[in-house]
């Protein structure tokens, strides 16, 4: 893997938008990496975020103690989820969007830095196109990657809880079906995942050290050594999204600086992601 650039907190949330957008967790804000591994900020001072999409307007909607809204399309954030939409979540994690535009969500139960983490549950959760939300899921332990197959039939959903992907039928109007067991990570935890274009999911493996690439049946086909021992998630990009990029923390380093960004050339390209196309209603 070739490394483009070092030295953040925990870096989540990558996804491409003519250049690899992504947050730093403990250090806040969305960042652009650019030529010769600059870094430009393009949303500040936000903590805290597990998932970005872009919106069709510009700007991203992005995970934390909410799910919202930031661009230019706006004046000030918009909340498109708080987290008072259920009891007992404290937050949201990771997210993405279905072709249509509709933003799914994991919410969290509790700090997964925490004591309890995976001991109290959150849910998935959908914000549709007219700005209603809704819970599809519920009992996830520590919700992470989501990601859809090609066509759009399956929604994969990572459990690092349950050291599991999961994978839900996807029905009309943004409803799924049960979760049913896609494949099991039994070197680390399953953190963020990507689709490619054959329908093999790759899942970010944290603590332990390498990308897996699991078939559309959930067979283990592919292990990809990472240099960094906390990656956390994965994303595709490049103009022929054939480049895999993959983000790491700093777990097991022993430093609170060394989260990095690798870059390696795959054989499959990667399944573009839809940009967010929920309406934009001003917060209260």
């Amino acid at each position: 893997m070739e490394e483009l650039a070092t030295g953040f907190g925990l870096i989540e949330g990558p996804v491409w938008d003519g250049g690899l957008v992504f947050s730093d967790v403990p250090n806040g804000g969305v960042h652009r990496l650019g030529e010769g591994g600059s870094v430009e900020t393009v949303v500040e001072h936000r903590r805290g975020i597990g998932g970005i999409a872009r919106h069709e307007a510009g700007g991203f909607v992005v995970g934390g103690r909410n799910v919202a809204y930031k661009g230019p399309a706006a004046p000030a954030t918009v909340v498109l989820l708080p987290e008072t939409c259920v009891d007992d979540i404290i937050g949201f994690n990771d997210l993405t969007t279905d072709e249509a535009g509709r933003v799914y969500a994991g919410s969290l139960g509790a700090s997964p830095f925490g004591p309890e983490a995976g001991k109290k549950t959150g849910c998935l959760h959908l914000v549709d196109l007219d700005g209603s939300h809704r819970v599809l899921s519920t009992g996830i332990r520590l919700t992470n990657g989501l990601g859809f197959s090609p066509g759009g039939e399956t929604l994969y959903h990572a459990d690092s809880g349950r050291h599991r992907v999961g994978a839900y039928e996807v029905r009309g109007g943004g409803d799924i079906g049960e979760w049913r067991d896609f494949a099991v990570v039994d070197n680390g935890i399953p953190d963020g995942l990507a689709v490619d274009a054959e329908g093999a999911v790759w899942v970010a493996a944290a603590h332990g050290g390498e990308v897996l690439r699991f078939d559309s049946e959930g067979g283990l086909r592919q292990r990809v050594a990472c240099p960094h021992p906390m990656p956390t998630s994965v994303c595709f990009g490049g103009e022929d999204l054939l480049d895999l990029y993959v983000v790491t923390g700093t777990a097991g380093t022993g430093r609170d600086d060394s989260g990095t960004i690798y870059r390696i050339r795959v054989d499959v390209p990667g399944l573009p992601v839809p940009p967010a196309r929920v309406v934009l209603r001003p917060s209260a």
